[in-house]
């Protein structure tokens, strides 16, 4: 079974909303016919001006984070319902910057992960290890922690909404890149343990992508791999001329 490429742009937070006007504009021209699926994650600021720029294109929208509660007195804090009444149809969850620098930890990302799931939105769910966790040999063991408590709960037919993205904490936005070898290894394992826990079918179905200093120049050796089912991007993504060559390798 082929399954799609899924390229994804997180935007983190960078552009301001008339940029964030032009990235878009630029993407939907640029990526229109383009044969695999897309989407970009702006700020929460960002994302009622990108909204109507992609909608009705081949680009998903996405967010970048979410708030484990519905609605209520939670300062600071953006809902699912906010969410969905502009548009978007993806979030971004268990992202490492969101886990290491923010300390979000596996129950509270799993917590927002069944209410986007119960509310109809696709999640792509951040997996990875830091660079002492590899060192130590301890690379899957992290990553099959993050992935069960991740999905704990989750039904079979609920999967099929889950993305699952692995990027090592060590790759991101330092200029190193896990080599493809090393990247489908994880990415391997990850499949294995889906089969594990949902059977077969499942882990042949479900979409993997990589993340982590994914650019142009190594992003189709990255994806030739047999189980690296897309990209999860962030600097090369704030700019047409590096996300769009990534976007329509192949």
């Amino acid at each position: 079974m082929s399954r799609t490429y899924y390229i994804a742009g997180n935007w983190k937070m960078h552009k301001t909303r008339a940029e964030a006007a032009e990235l878009a504009k630029a993407l939907v021209s640029q990526l229109k016919g383009g044969k695999h699926r897309y989407l970009v994650a702006p700020s929460f600021t960002l994302i009622e001006t990108v909204a109507p720029i992609v909608k009705g294109s081949n680009i998903r929208l996405g967010a970048q984070n979410m708030a484990c509660e519905e609605q209520g007195a939670h300062t600071g804090e953006v809902s699912v319902f906010q969410l969905k009444d502009l548009g978007v149809q993806t979030v971004i969850l268990g992202h490492s910057e969101r886990r290491h620098n923010y300390k979000e930890d596996d129950a509270l990302i799993n917590k927002k992960l069944k209410l986007a799931l119960k509310h109809g939105l696709e999640v792509i769910l951040c997996i990875g290890e830091l660079l002492e966790e590899r060192e130590a040999g301890k690379a899957e063991q992290v990553c099959e922690t993050q992935l069960v408590k991740g999905l704990e709960g989750v039904s079979a037919a609920e999967l099929a909404n889950i993305v699952i993205a692995y990027e090592p904490v060590w790759a991101i936005g330092t200029g190193k890149t896990a080599t493809p070898e090393d990247a489908d290894a994880i990415h391997a394992f990850v499949r294995k343990l889906i089969g594990k826990l949902y059977g077969a079918d499942a882990a042949e179905k479900i979409i993997i992508q990589y993340g982590g200093s994914v650019k142009p120049d190594n992003a189709a050796q990255l994806m030739a791999k047999e189980n690296i089912d897309g990209a999860l991007v962030g600097g090369a993504a704030l700019k047409p001329d590096t996300f769009v060559p990534i976007a329509l390798f192949g």
